[in-house]
């Protein structure tokens, strides 16, 4: 079963579980997917789908902290709960030791040696880890490695 089926098929079980948190997540995340495919004429994918969740996860973490500094509790918790759904249809992320270890194949296999290469290790780097970590982890790791 694919990611968009899975979803569609958990939206039917939050509706007749009547757990409105869920289907209306579910439901903003499946119409996210029909957009990218109608604006792009094609029919998503599990790649596309995960990265849309990942696009997802990112906005429900950045709201997160932005409720926290404003003292919004409540908010704060709706949004905790919408990542956690979002996280379980995400494939598991990779640890930082394992991501270290695959960026530092990474920079000796480019012959990465200054922060001028870190565009080729970035590039290599999206590719070969896909959607188990986030943008912001690798760069942070690639940058201390290149230090």
């Amino acid at each position: 079963m694919t990611l968009k089926e899975q979803i569609k098929n958990d939206i039917k079980a939050a509706m007749r579980a009547k757990e409105t948190a869920k289907r209306d997540t579910l439901r903003n995340i499946q119409a996210a997917i029909k957009q990218i495919e109608v604006d792009q004429r094609i029919d998503a994918d599990d790649a596309i789908v995960e990265k849309i969740l990942m696009k997802y996860a990112k906005q429900r973490e950045d709201a997160i902290v932005q409720f926290r500094d404003a003292g919004r509790d409540d908010l704060v918790a709706k949004d905790e709960a919408e990542l956690a759904l979002v996280m379980s249809y995400l494939p598991e992320p990779m640890s930082d030791a394992e991501l270290e270890r695959i960026l530092r194949e990474i920079v000796a296999s480019t012959g990465a040696s200054s922060m001028k290469d870190m565009g080729k290790v970035m590039g290599a780097a999206k590719s070969a880890v896909g959607n188990r970590a986030d943008g912001g982890r690798i760069n942070q790791i690639v940058k201390k490695l290149l230090a």
